[in-house]
């Protein structure tokens, strides 16, 4: 499929998303697409794979229509039926293939055929698939995976019935929108991460807290899987361990993936977490709508800062989980309440608190403790970091001074749902090979938008690169010196670095002297010659 076909895919399923929402809101509309959605590829993933293994034995239905969304009965049911004495053993099978297994009541063709018909029972067949998904599909349960879609909701309509006719109505439509473009995984994946980012660009500052654009989150991703130590040699072969401890709809984490995997590597596991459970049943039904086992990855519902996830709270130093690659796009200066326990938690304590008007420095400082000696991290956040004082400033001048800050880079202003302020992204290693700085500012660097600035792959490019190499390109990059940064008082402001203004041209007074001479003279010429004509005529001369 062609990344016009997607993007039309992705136009489409928007559009149907705009015409239907009514009255509801987008952030409420957002989760029942996305859930049909993920329902659709569970299902259409289930039935490829029980096909392959039952082969022959896989019947086919006299369905009219084709499409795959419409044809009904499924071939399962029909293989169910004829076959009650081998369910269990197909299902267990299926469970080591897959690792998950669905009925045929509960399949997206099913439910499609519901909907179309306008049957009564599609808003409990509904209600009955989520919970069994939930409970009973996976080895591993997914608890409450569904627990923000809410089908009894008075936004879908005031009756019972009314409730079943919305439905329907959006069910249909979204399987006669989608009916005519592919069914593989890479398809849904990517119109399902084109949906959260347009969702997220239409909820204004929430966004921020479950998305992060595509561009921003390239950069990132790009940076995290090369080399650690020489980064010119590249990207890694393979990272056991890739963690994003605010991981909101988990993109971040499949970029890292992604790109690896375009440059022929491999990640161990996917680690994440994050606070909003909205948010976290998003993450991991796109975990699985990427086609990642539930094997692969591993996505905690729980507060950060608090340190919840109990396999990030193992108090036996030989047992500690460490990361090779870290990324991160937290909640820009987030209030928070620091404590006296929390100043002897183990992750702060010997670099200290971040104030309480902003955990920018806490979340920084609770992924570096997990950030494996041969690892790399990239944080995203504000500006403020580089240079605001007081604690932070204590912070800084720690993490400077153990030589663990190993590049700064700074972006372009507005190119975020959440905020415009501009922001700069972190780069730190525990054992680092140079002994300066990199500061990169690409703050001029972007493609201007009406409401949004954006980066287009040259600007990505060069951030890249310029971080790969250790590049100084005039008035774009520069590698400071410790003792530079000391005289600056360890204060990170880029600009005090790499300065963008414009020289100006100099002025060489002795030549616009001459000039002004020379202008006088040829005034003065002129006028004596003007005078004389005036004399002749018997008129005044002027002056």
């Amino acid at each position: 499929m062609t990344q016009q076909d997607k993007n039309k895919l992705g136009d489409t399923l928007w559009d149907i998303a705009d015409q239907l929402r009514g009255a509801m809101n987008a952030d409420d509309f957002r989760d029942y697409m996305l859930s049909f959605l993920f329902l659709r590829y569970l299902s259409f993933n289930y039935e490829e794979a029980a096909k392959k293994e039952l082969g022959k034995d896989y019947p086919e239905s006299p369905s009219k229509d084709n499409r795959a969304d419409f044809i009904v009965p499924p071939p399962l049911k029909i293989w169910y039926d004829k076959n009650q004495e081998d369910i269990e053993d197909f299902e267990m099978q299926m469970r080591r293939k897959v690792h998950y297994v669905i009925k045929p009541k509960y399949l997206w063709s099913n439910v499609t055929e519901l909907a179309r018909t306008q049957d009564n029972d599609l808003l409990e067949t509904l209600q009955k698939g989520f919970r069994y998904i939930e409970n009973e599909s996976f080895e591993t349960t997914f608890k409450g995976l569904f627990s923000e879609i809410n089908l009894n909701s008075e936004k879908l309509g005031k009756t019972s019935k009314e409730r079943n006719d919305k439905l329907c109505k959006i069910i249909t439509k979204i399987a006669e929108g989608i009916a005519d473009f592919s069914t593989d995984t890479d398809t849904l994946g990517d119109a399902y991460e084109y949906l959260i980012g347009k969702f997220a660009a239409g909820s204004g500052k929430k966004a921020g807290e479950f998305y992060t654009p595509q561009q921003i989150s390239t950069i990132l991703s790009r940076i995290v899987i090369l080399d650690t130590q020489d980064p010119v040699r590249g990207p890694k072969s393979k990272l056991d361990k890739v963690l994003d401890f605010a991981c909101g709809s988990g993109s971040l984490l499949l970029n890292v993936r992604t790109k690896l995997r375009e440059n022929g590597g491999t990640i161990g596991k996917i680690y994440g977490q994050e606070k909003n459970v909205t948010t976290y049943n998003l993450a991991r039904m796109n975990m699985l709508l990427h086609g990642m086992k539930d094997t692969e990855f591993e996505i905690f519902h729980g507060d950060t800062l608090l340190n919840q996830w109990d396999i990030l709270n193992e108090m036996n130093p030989s047992k500690k989980i460490e990361f090779e690659a870290i990324v991160a796009n937290p909640p820009f200066s987030l209030r928070w309440e620091p404590n006296d326990t929390l100043a002897e938690d183990f992750r702060f304590k010997s670099h200290g608190l971040a104030p309480k008007s902003a955990a920018d420095f806490a979340f920084l400082l609770h992924g570096f403790h997990f950030l494996a000696k041969e690892g790399t991290m990239a944080i995203i956040l504000p500006y403020g970091v580089l240079f605001r004082g007081g604690a932070e400033e204590r912070i800084r001048t720690k993490l400077l001074k153990d030589n663990n800050i190993d590049t700064v880079i700074g972006l372009p202003s507005n190119l975020f749902y959440s905020t415009g302020i501009p922001v700069c992204i972190l780069v730190l290693k525990k054992c680092k090979k140079e002994d300066d700085i990199l500061f990169i500012n690409a703050g001029e660097h972007y493609e201007k938008g009406k409401r949004q600035n954006s980066l287009e792959d040259k600007h990505i490019y060069k951030i890249v690169e310029t971080y790969q190499h250790r590049y100084e390109i005039e008035r774009y990059s520069r590698k400071v010196s410790m003792e530079e940064i000391e005289k600056n008082g360890y204060n990170l402001n880029i600009s005090r670095y790499v300065d963008i203004s414009e020289e100006e041209v100099p002025i060489d007074l002795q030549e616009v002297n001459k000039k002004l001479i020379s202008i006088n003279e040829s005034i003065k010429t002129n006028t004596d010659k003007h005078n004389e004509f005036l004399k002749e005529l018997g008129l005044p001369p002027i002056n």
